[in-house]
């Protein structure tokens, strides 16, 4: 919830997820969740495409503000970072060429994984990831899924935990864009650059500080503050970083699916008064 300079109360949640990604509800499904959930200003930021919010077309709903948006992945000094970019223009050059270069990595290195696992006798699910990457933008989610529909793994939290997870055989190192062009991209297209989820890395506090300074150098102009129900001392380190550095403060539920109650669409804390919220610029 954010007050208003007028002393109104707004809920606003600028990271969702739907099935044009890894979410659990279509795009409307979606929408109509936030309704529900007495969201004013909600941002679709589906993994590296904007197939979810284009599907929805020029539909009106009500009082509640769709920012359109992205969730891109980013190379940063050998390690994936996820980039937020809100109030992009969804037709410009920039972002026609952002998804096209990250859809190409993302269905590569779907097809890789797809691959090892066969090797190690879980089935072969080629075809399958094929098919679905030719849909929408395929992760390893997806294909943890798949793990537990073909019975090779019990639930999706086995599937990372033995194949997908950080070390495993599926543990494909992504050949995502870098920083600064990830960010060249949502500028060009007039969207704000946002750090996503900064506490999700668990890089060391000196490590963070260097993220926020490359990212603010090469033209980011946000972090993510809040993002679904954190730590309240969690919020504090990452409002002294915008303080800090000048940046803006965004705020997210990083919504997948229902049932997730720390994720709950609008549902996340407060961006501390002290911040200078991400949309007052739009």
């Amino acid at each position: 919830m954010h007050v208003l300079a007028s002393g109104v109360f707004m809920q606003v949640d600028l990271h969702t997820h739907s099935t044009a990604s890894d979410g659990k509800l279509t795009p409307l499904e979606l929408v109509e969740r936030a309704l529900a959930c007495g969201v004013d200003l909600l941002a679709i930021t589906d993994h590296d495409s904007t197939a979810g919010f284009d599907s929805l077309g020029e539909a009106s709903f009500g009082s509640l503000r769709l920012v359109a948006g992205i969730e891109l992945s980013a190379q940063w000094r050998r390690q994936t970072i996820h980039v937020v970019g809100l109030n992009i223009g969804r037709d410009r050059d920039a972002i026609r060429e952002a998804v096209s270069v990250q859809q190409a990595a993302r269905r590569t290195r779907a097809g890789i994984i797809a691959a090892r696992l066969t090797k190690q006798g879980l089935g072969d699910l080629t075809a399958r990831v094929e098919e679905l990457a030719s849909r929408i933008s395929i992760g390893r989610p997806h294909i943890a899924e798949m793990l537990v529909e073909s019975g090779a793994v019990r639930t999706i939290d086995e599937a990372f935990r033995k194949y997908l997870g950080n070390g495993r055989i599926g543990d494909v190192k992504d050949e995502w864009a870098s920083l600064p062009q990830i960010i060249a991209w949502i500028r060009d297209a007039g969207g704000t650059a946002v750090i996503a989820h900064p506490e999700k890395y668990q890089f060391t506090r000196t490590r963070l500080r260097e993220l926020v300074e490359d990212f603010r150098a090469a033209g980011g102009e946000a972090i993510e503050v809040v993002s679904g129900r954190q730590a309240g001392s969690e919020t504090r380190t990452l409002a002294a970083l915008c303080q800090q550095n000048q940046l803006s403060a965004s705020t997210g539920s990083d919504f997948h699916q229902p049932g997730q109650h720390w994720a709950e669409l609008g549902r996340q804390p407060a961006v501390p008064d002290d911040c200078r919220p991400v949309w007052e610029h739009w």
